[in-house]
């Protein structure tokens, strides 16, 4: 009798701990961004919709994110809007393109992102545009590409517009 009580205690001590983590893997899963997933063909990002010249619409995408082509630096980029960022974050390689030199960067700056701990470089943007709305010396960080796949827009360019909302299915920032 106390081998089956045991057994049973057992079981339900594995259960308790496996079924979180898995429920934890599979809301990963359903609720990743699309820079963290493996590559695959995405469709093309929004185009910006100028309302004004002080406010863009961007359709939400697949799984529901708002990706857009924009400029940093002058440079077009495709990225994907993040709340959850604390700062801009681009990979080397879209770093390099928009103009900033990758000998000079100290990564020394430890960051947790959906692929795990990376080291990170801070660095300033001149500028970002997302369609009609323009951001100058822009907080951003550079991470490894492989730490990294797609650039992402976070709160050091999003807190400086005067609003930014999801309404109807499309997020719009104001200036």
């Amino acid at each position: 009798m106390m081998s089956r009580v045991l057994m049973i205690a057992g079981l339900a001590g594995l259960c308790a701990y496996t079924l979180p983590n898995l429920t934890g893997r599979y809301l990963d899963r359903t609720s990743t961004p699309e820079a963290t997933l493996p590559a695959k063909p995405a469709a093309a990002p929004a185009t910006p919709a100028a309302v004004g010249a002080r406010e863009v619409v961007l359709p939400a995408g697949p799984g529901g994110h708002f990706s857009a082509n924009l400029e940093v630096n002058g440079r077009s980029v495709r990225g994907l809007i993040d709340t959850g960022a604390t700062v801009v974050a681009l990979n080397e390689s879209t770093a390099r393109r928009v103009g900033l030199s990758l000998a000079t960067l100290d990564y020394s700056i430890s960051v947790s992102t959906a692929n795990g701990l990376a080291k990170a470089a801070s660095v300033t943007l001149k500028r970002i545009k997302v369609g009609s709305i323009a951001v100058e010396n822009v907080e951003a960080m550079v991470l490894p590409d492989r730490a990294l796949s797609d650039t992402l827009v976070g709160m050091s360019f999003l807190n400086r517009l005067s609003s930014f909302a999801v309404e109807d299915g499309a997020l719009r920032l104001k200036r």
